[in-house]
């Protein structure tokens, strides 16, 4: 029987193992990660509030494998060779017919002093971190921020930093402390989240200033200190640091044959093959894709390549030949603790609509949801 390997076991890999199997794909699925466990990143803002806890965002894999008839090998990838039809991993090899990557991409961690910063979607004990240290702060400058990856557009991962740096803002709020802290946003850009769209960058500026956010922008951070940022515009002291790096690709990309992007990525094309490589396909964060340069790194898009993915295998197994191209586009809630800011981009729309409490209502009833399907 055919053997399709996916690598990873986030959005983009289980939407591209819930696609095959919906169009009938009758074949032996091996997934390979380190863990049988899904954790919904995007629910980490609400952490340091306390409106999530940490079972509430890992869901156990047991169930939804043997729903999907997966076979589950717990390893870490190491390389690929082959032309893809073997992976090398830290308990051996793992051979395949088809192979679908969606191991993520790799923070780039280069800026010195980067172990003063917690880096909030690494997971939960870093968002664990954040809640905890705010318990025990009684007051100071908390500086939040993000970086990019200079060679990769489209590497940048800056939605969530905005939602750390709001939360924080409501949660002072409400515990009427707000007045001891200094909160400041800072970004080497002079107009930061462009990919959002004008209409979001602008919005977004006005909230900070309405919340009385300070701004450091148009400056590239030099270094971290454990009380400070140093960029080339300035000093920023801090008993806290929150910053997102800018993303490249995965390690084990360096003992493969796979062609990368000027930004360290796999290289893919509109329907998410990689060049040169028979059934070899890749999804989400770890991949490069033509597209517009706004074209984000977030769940959303993940789910979008790998139903592409999807499609194009099952249609390449089944002797057809593979036509489906993914849509690039961009929905995104900015959350408050209490409200939330829509932002919606496509190839042919970019709308933006402020804070509504709705917003914030819809982003949880979708967490639901999508954790219903997981579960």
């Amino acid at each position: 029987m055919t053997n399709i390997t996916v690598l990873g076991a986030g959005f983009g890999a289980l939407t591209a193992i819930r696609a095959l199997r919906r169009h009938n794909v009758d074949a032996e699925i091996t997934v390979v990660a380190p863990r049988d466990t899904f954790q919904y990143l995007p629910s980490l803002i609400w952490v340091p509030a306390r409106l999530r806890k940490g079972p509430e965002l890992l869901v156990p894999l047991k169930g939804f494998f043997a729903e999907h008839g997966v076979t589950f090998r717990q390893a870490t990838v190491e390389g690929i060779a082959d032309g893809g039809r073997v992976v090398a991993t830290s308990a051996g090899e793992v051979r395949n017919d088809a192979l679908v990557i969606a191991t993520g991409g790799r923070f780039i961690k280069k800026l010195p002093g980067i172990e003063h910063a917690i880096i909030p979607c690494e997971g939960l004990p870093q968002a664990e971190a954040i809640r905890d240290r705010l318990d025990a702060l009684d007051g100071g400058t908390i500086a939040v921020g993000f970086g990019a990856n200079p060679n990769e557009p489209s590497a940048v991962r800056g939605g969530p930093m905005f939602e750390f740096l709001f939360g924080i803002d409501a949660l002072l709020r409400r515990q009427k402390r707000r007045d001891r802290f200094r909160l400041v946003f800072f970004n080497p850009a002079a107009q930061p989240g462009a990919r959002l769209g004008p209409k979001a960058v602008a919005g977004l500026l006005r909230e900070m200033a309405r919340r009385g956010i300070d701004t450091h922008l148009g400056h590239k951070p030099v270094r971290f200190e454990a009380d400070k940022v140093v960029t080339e515009g300035g000093e920023i002291p801090a008993d806290m640091i929150l910053f997102m790096p800018g993303l490249t690709g995965p390690a084990w990309l360096d003992n493969s044959p796979l062609p990368r992007s000027p930004g360290g990525m796999v290289q893919a094309d509109s329907q998410c093959r990689v060049p040169g490589f028979e059934k070899v396909y890749v999804v989400g964060d770890c991949g490069s894709y033509p597209g517009p340069d706004w074209m984000p790194k977030q769940a959303h898009q993940a789910d979008l390549q790998a139903e592409a993915a999807a499609a194009n295998l099952a249609a390449e197994l089944a002797g057809r030949e593979p036509a489906q191209r993914f849509k690039a586009e961009l929905v995104c809630i900015v959350d408050t603790l209490d409200t939330g800011i829509l932002v919606y981009r496509s190839e042919r729309r970019n709308l933006v609509l402020p804070g509504l409490r709705l917003m914030h209502w819809a982003k949880r009833a979708f967490e639901r949801a999508y954790l219903r399907r997981m579960r």
